[in-house]
């Protein structure tokens, strides 16, 4: 337990010397870069500075974004700086638009029929969501359009007591935004979460269930957890609120997954297994989801934790996926890249390994 908690304190120091709510705004970067559009939906507090740290809102914002992708850029990388950034070799925000309230966020997406919502993990900031979600669909080519959900992280090593109830502070903001996005017209919502924005979105699905019965399925296309950082048997208890899950509905897992080692230990539960670094998916049998086993990409991916986004090989995959999914099949965001109709399983849990050569070994419990 020492040791983890070393580990820790180590991330930490290494960056509290770092200012990581300062966005530098430069436009002349998209004269050498390409530009995202990134929406966000934020929890945040706006501080004097206009910045949006940790603090929590009263109430939901909403903003644009406008990200340069550098010239140089590769997939599955994510370089960045918090000052003096380089457009040419590094993610820049070069606009930032603040909606003075919803109706100016139904202006620009009337007519937008797909949606994609990325619910960050712990120990994230604003800005680096934006950075990361623009990097993910440049790199897999999701068409549609993209949402970050922003909720209050402290952005520390050591903030993961905090970040744990901002996470469930924001459980009304999240259903609040899909709720937002259906009555303005937008057809097809799809949910990726990744570590702890997995259970904020658990939660959250949970909670609209228990008012409303059939909820997640009316207002999500789907629904992907990727490196979940949840307990195995609370995401049962809350599955077993949704009797009729999106579909599909994935998770993406790393048996090799470091930091999901560390998150169990400090529970004091070390020879338990979180949701995102299950080793067999036996436990999750009864319920109709597609389990995508990753480990394969593990050696090649710049994080252990977010495999799907830093893995070049794997990004590869995915992007040629993404390709002939669109010329032989409908345009759907986010869906048929990971899991094609034909392998979807209404009746219970279906394991996906992928491997390195792009074949998929499917099998059931």
């Amino acid at each position: 337990m020492l040791r983890y908690l070393i580990i820790i304190a180590n991330l930490f120091l290494l960056t509290a010397c770092v200012d990581r709510s300062v966005t530098e705004i430069m436009p002349n970067a998209l004269k050498v870069g390409t530009p995202a559009t990134i929406f966000a939906a934020t929890t945040r507090a706006r501080e004097p500075d206009g910045s949006y740290g940790s603090r929590r809102a009263d109430g939901l914002r909403y903003l644009e974004l406008t990200v340069s992708i550098p010239p140089s850029h590769t997939p599955g990388e994510l370089e960045f700086s918090y000052a003096n950034p380089n457009p040419n070799k590094q993610f820049v925000v070069a606009d930032v638009t603040e909606f003075a309230g919803p109706q100016e966020l139904k202006s620009r997406l009337t007519g937008v029929d797909d949606v994609v919502i990325f619910v960050h993990g712990y120990n994230a900031t604003q800005t680096e969501t934006a950075f990361r979600a623009a990097q993910l669909s440049h790199d897999i080519g999701i068409p549609g359009t993209t949402l970050i959900y922003s909720w209050p992280s402290q952005a520390r090593g050591l903030g993961y007591a905090y970040d744990l109830d901002s996470m469930l502070f924001a459980r009304d903001g999240l259903e609040q935004t899909i709720r937002y996005l259906k009555s303005i017209g937008v057809k097809r919502v799809v949910l990726i979460a990744h570590s702890m924005g997995s259970a904020l979105s658990m939660e959250m699905m949970r909670t609209a269930e228990l008012r409303e019965p059939g909820w997640s399925k009316r207002n999500l296309e789907g629904v992907i957890l990727i490196s979940p950082d949840l307990d195995v048997d609370l995401f049962r208890s809350q599955m077993n609120s949704i009797t009729d899950p999106p579909n599909p509905f994935v998770v993406m897992v790393s048996k090799k997954d470091k930091i999901l080692n560390i998150s169990t230990r400090l529970r004091g539960t070390a020879d338990s297994e979180r949701l995102g670094n299950i080793s067999s998916v036996d436990a999750l049998a009864e319920y109709p989801i597609n389990v995508i086993d990753t480990t394969a990409f593990n050696s090649d991916a710049g994080s252990s934790h977010f495999v799907a986004a830093t893995s070049p090989a794997l990004l590869a995959i995915l992007s040629s996926v993404r390709r002939v999914s669109s010329t032989f099949g409908p345009d759907r965001p986010g869906i048929d890249v990971l899991v094609p109709p034909s392998e979807r399983s209404r009746d219970g849990a279906t394991e996906i390994v992928l491997t390195e050569t792009g074949q998929a070994q499917v099998s059931t419990p």
